[in-house]
């Protein structure tokens, strides 16, 4: 039963127990998101009430109300006074919202998303490479460099390889100077965490990625602008395949 899946700290009112509100608001708030992305409610259709919502997560009205706000919040439904609450189309979805690409999970393959992310990284990162070699401080370079010393340590761990991967993306796109560049490091920080998990799970070997992320050190800290833009297409261009290999061993599970 629903209440079962939703782990400790449901099916038993909030307060009492020793269970604590915020772990119960956090795990209804989850569980109808992931239902959502299911397509158990699906894009278009009126959430139950408020009363049957609670009946079927084994909370009260208002747990469920505050889960209803945070969803609206990210985009994934929309409340319309004296009617309820409709699911939204999924491009409305905040999807570079962390807690919304955790809710997506696996299905994040249907939805093209890993795709968008590689295409926003196309028209960025380049340009960001060869900001950063004109501008990055000599601590920024050093700290792109300890990243990709930290993906060359991690050998076969593939989660320490993609935090120090996300790191070295992040630093590059901070180094560059470009405020709005820096500013979309943090935005876009939980999409690349993804994309990059994605790619770097399909992978055979990592030493070509490894290889390319070191030449890109090199450019930097040479100064050479040309050197860099090039080295980051190249960076990209290995993303692509890698991020094709991942779709085709996770095909689509139903209707877009």
């Amino acid at each position: 039963m629903v209440v079962q899946e939703l782990g400790e700290g449901l099916g038993v009112p909030e307060g009492e127990g020793g269970v604590r509100r915020p772990r119960v608001q956090k795990n209804v708030t989850r569980t109808i998101a992931s239902d959502i992305c299911a397509d158990i409610f699906p894009v278009g259709a009126f959430l139950p009430t408020e009363n049957e919502l609670g009946a079927r997560y084994g909370v009260s009205r208002t747990v469920i109300r505050e889960s209803l706000k945070i969803l609206e919040s990210k985009g994934l439904v929309r409340g319309r006074s004296r009617v309820g609450t409709v699911v939204c189309a999924k491009d409305e979805w905040n999807i570079l919202d962390q807690q919304v690409l955790e809710w997506i999970g696996p299905r994040i393959f249907e939805l093209d998303l890993l795709t968008c992310v590689l295409d926003a990284r196309r028209a960025i990162e380049p340009f960001a490479a060869e900001f950063a070699a004109a501008r990055a401080t000599v601590q920024e370079v050093a700290e792109i460099e300890r990243a990709w010393e930290r993906m060359r340590d991690a050998e076969g761990d593939l989660e320490a390889f993609t935090q120090a991967d996300v790191a070295f993306h992040a630093g590059l796109l901070k180094a560059s100077h470009n405020q709005v560049f820096m500013q979309l490091a943090s935005i876009i920080q939980a999409a690349l965490e993804f994309s990059l998990h994605a790619s770097n799970e399909a992978a055979d070997a990592r030493d070509e990625a490894l290889e390319i992320h070191k030449r890109l050190v090199e450019a930097l800290r040479m100064r050479d602008k040309a050197a860099a833009r090039e080295c980051s297409h190249r960076m990209l261009d290995l993303a692509a395949r890698d991020l094709a290999i991942a779709v085709r061993k996770h095909p689509a599970t139903g209707e877009r």
